[in-house]
Parts: structure tokens; C-alpha cells; sequence
């Protein structure tokens, strides 16, 4: 199947096309129609499925067709959860949006507020923000929604992972009732579920996949070693294996200082990011990774989020995460869009537990094997599978105020 019958614009097409997109993906099949026509959504496609421009083309198109923002207003705004997925969503709108005349700006915290106030002086048709940074904008009066005419909430289960719940709240509260309403997310959790229904009208719900689910194009690989052993082993496969691209997820900041740190005096050119580094800082790190001046980036959960590369080969969990969850969304870094990747995790035997939950919720246990010169002091203990837990039945929420979110 190719765009064409999908009901996009030439302008578009043609922006589909050198792009290099052929076909659409399933969840970018089944939304743009939909969003094309006005109505709500609801949609819940694995990372890595295209679901930015499943919203995006039709939000343009759409756009096309109305009035030009007028100074300081918005008419479709864009909500995401951190500084590098906005980054990255806006730069994918301006390609498809490259024979259209449509302005598109991106606001996000940790970078000066005045360069933005000046940009959205002249209005914005469509606007990606951070929910913080979007709050100090509206108060400083440098950003309007009177001609708001659509709503995208962006990765919305890593919105309410974040705690981001009261911000969206306050920024609802300001927007015109009268708006089309998209929530995007990875799975829908009861949280997600019970928000999306808070603000959209008789949404059609959208799933491409089943929640919590890896992508079969990913090879996963669990690799017993010593804790204290992790960072030379790690250094030991990326010299072995040759990777020239490889994303590392640390569980916290400091750790993945140390990791990049050893690396690069290892001769492996290795940079960190997280939510300490200065967006400055964080952005060149992404770049040099993009560029190939670095090959290896370590990060955190919450840093990772936005990091989209096409055809990401590796992806090495150095720690296994807290929840089960997070795994999924770390290796979705990789087999993007069709693309084969191969997922490593390096597990000492404390993180059974964790483990566990891992191939409770995937459904598949992990072989393990182990690397020579590394083999490990205490073995990770053999583990079964077990049905995964159901969740507790969410409460009903009192209202699209209601703090049960």
C-alpha cells in the first residue's frame, strides 16, 4: 500500500516521497484518515512505528486549509515530555512540511526564553513544547491559543511516568474547549486510558499492537557477568564486535558519567547524557552520536526518550531498569520502522528480581550466555515463566480534573 489513497495532499506526497518513505506503517495507515477527518484518537503503537507522522501529515494538511496563526497564537500544539523528543518531533514536521508554508517553532526548557518569545512574536501554525516551559510562555503572555484548533499529547505515558499530570492540567485549563483532541502513546495503561478519555469526544481508539510487547525485528541478548565487571566487559564487546553505533543505558547520572568517562579513556569516544547536562551540552552529545564523532552514548531512561536514529544497530542495557516497562521502551531504541537491531543487557545476579519481571511481561525468557574472560563469580539463577499480573482496576475518575491521574 502506498500514501497515495490515504486522502494527503500533493504538497505532502511529494514530501512523503523524498523523504524516502514507500509505505505506511500500520499505526500511520490507520490514524492519518482518521485525524484527517476531525475526529479525536486514542492510539497505542509500539516506539519505533512512525507514529509521529501519523499525526503530523494530517495536522498539516488540515492546517493548510485555515487561517495563518496570527501574532503570538498557536493552531495546533504539539505536547512531549522532553527536551530531545521535541527537538527531534519538530525536525521531522519541517520535513514533511518542506513544500508547505506553514510555521513551525519548538519551545523546551534548560535554553534562553527570550529567543523564543521573539519567534513566536510573529504567531506559529504549529508549535512543539514541553509542558514547563509552555507554562512560563503563556504567563509571560509571549504565547496565545485562541485559534488552537488541535491538541497532540505526545508519548503521554511517559508524560504521567514523569509527573507531568499537573502541568497538562494547567495548560487544559486554558485552551478553547472546542479543539481536536490526540493522545499518542506507547501503551494504554489505565492512566493513559482514563486522561485520554478526560479530554477527547467519542475518541476513535487505535492499537497496533499489544501493550508491553518487543518488536520481533529486535535480537535479544543477556550476557551474565560480575556487577563489577560490567564496564570492562561492555568495553570488551563494543572492541570484539566492532560497533561503530551503540546506545548504553544507565541507570542513574553518575553512572553514566563513569561509563563514558572509562570508555573514551578506553579509546572507545564516548559521550553522557541525562538530565543534569545543560541542553547545550546534551544536544552536541546527540549530534556527534548522529555524526559518528562519538560511538557510544550513555543514558538514562528519562534522556533517552527522544532520542530517535534511523537504523540504530545496538542498543546495551548496562543496567537492568526499576520496571519491566522501561525495558521495553530502551530496546524499542533499536529494530526501528522495520530495521533489525540487537538488544544487550549485562545482568549480575542481584537483578533477578528485575529479570523476572522482565520476561513476566515480554513473555519470553532471555538465554543467557557468558563472555570469555568475563564469566561471572555467582550465576544468575534459572527462572520460569509465569502468566504476567493483571492490573488492579483503576478507579473511576471523578472528572477531567480528578488527581487520580
Amino acid at each position: 500500500m502506498s500514501f497515495t489513497p490515504l486522502g494527503l495532499s500533493s504538497s505532502l506526497l511529494k514530501a512523503v516521497s523524498a523523504l524516502g518513505y514507500e509505505s505506511p506503517s500500520p499505526i500511520q495507515a490507520q490514524a492519518i484518515p482518521v485525524i484527517l477527518s476531525g475526529k479525536d484518537v486514542l492510539a497505542a503503537a509500539q516506539t519505533g512505528t512512525g507514529k509521529t507522522a501519523g499525526f503530523a501529515l494530517p495536522i498539516l494538511q488540515n492546517l493548510q486549509a485555515g487561517q495563518p496563526a496570527r501574532a503570538n497564537q498557536v493552531r495546533a500544539l504539539i505536547l512531549t515530555p522532553t527536551r530531545e523528543l521535541a527537538a527531534q518531533v519538530e525536525d521531522n514536521i519541517r520535513g514533511f512540511n518542506q513544500f508547505l508554508k506553514l510555521k513551525t517553532t519548538v519551545v523546551f526548557g534548560g535554553v534562553g526564553i527570550n529567543p523564543q518569545m521573539k519567534r513566536l512574536r510573529g504567531g506559529t501554525d504549529v508549535l512543539v513544547a514541553t509542558p514547563g516551559r509552555l507554562l512560563d510562555l503563556y504567563q509571560q503572555h509571549a504565547v496565545k491559543f485562541e485559534q488552537l484548533e488541535v491538541l497532540v499529547l505526545d508519548e503521554a505515558d511517559r508524560m504521567l511516568d514523569m509527573g507531568f499530570i499537573h502541568d497538562i492540567k494547567r495548560i487544559l485549563k486554558v485552551l478553547p474547549k472546542k479543539r481536536q483532541n490526540l493522545l499518542f502513546s506507547a501503551t494504554f495503561s489505565p492512566t493513559v486510558t482514563a486522561l485520554g478519555e478526560s479530554i477527547a469526544s467519542n475518541p476513535v481508539k487505535i492499537t497496533t499492537a499489544r501493550p508491553n510487547t518487543t518488536v520481533a525485528e529486535v535480537q535479544q541478548r543477556l550476557v551474565n557477568v560480575d556487577k563489577s565487571k560490567k564496564v570492562s566487559a561492555l568495553t570488551t564487546l563494543i572492541k570484539q564486535q566492532n560497533w561503530r553505533q551503540t546506545l548504553v543505558f544507565s541507570r542513574t547520572k553518575h553512572g553514566a558519567n563513569r561509563v563514558a568517562t572509562r570508555l573514551t579513556n578506553s579509546g572507545i569516544p564516548s559521550a553522557a547524557i541525562h538530565g543534569n547536562k545543560s541542553q547545550g551540552a546534551r544536544t552536541r552529545a546527540l549530534s556527534d552520536f548522529k555524526d559518528g564523532k562519538i560511538n557510544v552514548l550513555v543514558a538514562t531512561d528519562i534522556a533517552a526518550r527522544g532520542i530517535d536514529i534511523a537504523q540504530l544497530p545496538i542498543v546495551v542495557n548496562l543496567d537492568l531498569p526499576n520496571t519491566a516497562a522501561d525495558y521495553v521502551h530502551r530496546i524499542g531504541r533499536t529494530g526501528r520502522a522495520g530495521a533489525t537491531g540487537e538488544a544487550w543487557s549485562l545482568v549480575s545476579a542481584d537483578e533477578l528480581s528485575q529479570l523476572k519481571d522482565i520476561e513476566t511481561l515480554i513473555q519470553k525468557l532471555l538465554p543467557r550466555e557468558t563472555l570469555a574472560g568475563f564469566e561471572p563469580s555467582q550465576m544468575l539463577s534459572e527462572t520460569r515463566l509465569t502468566a504476567p499480573k493483571r492490573p488492579k482496576k483503576p478507579k473511576k475518575p471523578k472528572g477531567a480534573n480528578s488527581e487520580s491521574f
